[in-house]
């Protein structure tokens, strides 16, 4: 294993048994949940924006394995203080890299952190476990209901 997989992989682990902002947010302006039902993974996303579409808070509450816990937490972190559009973007961004379409050494991109997904794409379920929390994103964005990687 390189070294970089290594660090890649003590991240994950990290923000798995400390996750950031795993909370619930009273009366957030949006918020959905989340269900992956190959694992079991589910989470409740809620957030507060300000009229500008601007992320005051972000966070999350649930249960999963290491990989969607960890996405969550770094996904959140990340988005703190970004605009929708700027959100859209990243979103874009983070599927074609966990589905192997972007690579992160060649390709421009502004994922920062979230690059330690850059080799899940070689396994498939997983795609869906570290993908859930921005599925559900969308969906608590675009007032939709539970999102599922069915």
């Amino acid at each position: 294993m390189s070294a970089l997989n290594e660090l890649y992989q003590q991240m994950i682990l990290e923000h798995h048994k400390n996750p950031r902002n795993f909370r619930k947010i009273e009366n957030p302006s949006h918020s959905a949940e989340g269900h992956n039902p190959l694992c079991g993974d589910r989470l409740t996303l809620s957030m507060h924006l300000d009229a500008d579409g601007k992320f005051l808070d972000i966070a999350f509450e649930g249960s999963g394995c290491a990989i969607s816990k960890a996405s969550a937490s770094l996904m959140t972190s990340t988005l703190m203080g970004k605009t929708q559009i700027e959100t859209k973007q990243l979103f874009e961004e983070f599927h074609a890299l966990v589905t192997g379409k972007l690579k992160p050494d060649k390709d421009p991109h502004r994922l920062g952190k979230l690059t330690v997904f850059s080799g899940i794409w070689g396994y498939p379920s997983r795609v869906k476990c570290a993908s859930l929390c921005w599925h559900t994103l969308m969906n608590a964005l675009n007032k939709k209901g539970i999102a599922t990687t069915e």
